[in-house]
């Protein structure tokens, strides 16, 4: 860990000044911090005084697109699912101050867990804590859909009316933005998606990047220590975290793009089990699914050309960042093909 201040992204002396004034008390020694690997869109920080760790999560050094990044909304969920049966992290403090690190940020509990991610990790899984882990993750969704927004005071949240509609838009919009090069595919999947939105599911609280590798589990895999990176949550309709799912799912069996090697050969279920599992415990109609998985990789495109932008203005924190420009024309194919 570092002392001295050059944490990219975050001046513990600034922190430090901004922490005392914001959680009089709180600290208790020195601040030291790092940067947790894994992060490909906001940054993630273990800060500690010693005594106590937190998580700091702040947007990326450049290159913020607009409406992406906000940790003012980020925050605000998180705080707000607490007292529901999605786990989340304990909400710290809120910085919306960006003369501090440059930009908002916001600090929460260190949630000591194990995330599916390392090979190492994966390698010391059983094949039976695999599948209970997807089957988790599932639940896990189910109960986030089932959260009524009004009653944990998320009920202006977002706008569910015209959610899909606005979604196409919004994510081409983000894809004029970050675009490194021309590809006449993505005319070709905006054109499709515009033309055959679904009549939406019933609004609930949409997570937004919903996957194996952004929940964490207890040590023992039984159970769900926390859901993280909310940074996208909104309301609208929740098939589209289901069929982001699946685009994650599908990846992961071959170890492509963020999404490491898991199989149903190692005891992981299937994208096709895990939808039969959400369906089985929702009342919500999947008749039109396609559309939402055309959908997913439309927008896991466009992150991951942001992604690219970034990488090729030097401007990401660690290593594995290279290989996302690649994939970009592929992941827009797959589009296609499930939108028929």
């Amino acid at each position: 860990m570092t002392t001295d201040g050059d944490l990219p992204g975050v001046d513990l002396g600034r922190l430090t000044a901004w922490l005392d004034d914001a959680k009089p008390g709180l600290r208790a020694g020195e601040l030291r911090g790092e940067v947790v690997a894994g992060g490909k869109s906001n940054l993630t920080y273990r800060i500690t005084d010693g005594t106590t760790t937190w998580a700091l999560r702040r947007p990326p050094l450049a290159h913020v697109l607009p409406t992406a990044h906000d940790m003012v909304r980020e925050f605000r969920v998180v705080n707000a699912l607490a007292p529901t049966d999605v786990a989340v992290p304990t909400a710290i403090a809120l910085c919306d101050d960006t003369d501090v690190l440059g930009a908002p940020f916001y600090l929460m509990g260190f949630v000591d867990g194990v995330v599916l991610d390392k090979p190492d990790v994966l390698a010391a899984l059983s094949t039976e804590d695999a599948g209970r882990s997807c089957r988790l993750l599932v639940d896990s969704l189910v109960a986030l859909h089932d959260v009524d927004p009004a009653s944990v005071g998320l009920e202006d949240f977002g706008r569910p009316d015209g959610f899909l509609e606005r979604q196409v838009r919004r994510w081409h919009k983000q894809w004029q933005a970050s675009e490194t090069r021309p590809l006449d595919v993505l005319g070709q999947v905006v054109e499709r998606l515009a033309a055959t939105v679904p009549e939406q599911s019933p609004s609930g609280i949409v997570h937004g990047d919903y996957r194996l590798t952004n929940v964490m589990f207890d040590h023992d895999i039984a159970r769900i220590a926390a859901v993280v990176d909310w940074e996208m949550a909104t309301l609208g309709d929740p098939l589209t975290d289901v069929g982001l799912l699946v685009v994650y799912q599908d990846l992961s069996a071959t170890q492509a793009l963020v999404m490491p090697e898991m199989t149903p050969e190692r005891g992981f279920l299937t994208s096709d089990a895990m939808v039969e599992r959400y369906a089985a415990a929702s009342s919500r109609d999947l008749g039109r699914f396609d559309w939402y998985v055309g959908l997913g990789y439309f927008k896991l495109a466009v992150v991951a050309e942001g992604i690219h932008h970034r990488y090729l203005a030097g401007k990401t924190v660690g290593e594995g960042f290279d290989h996302f420009g690649p994939a970009v024309p592929s992941l827009l194919e797959l589009a296609l093909e499930r939108l028929g």
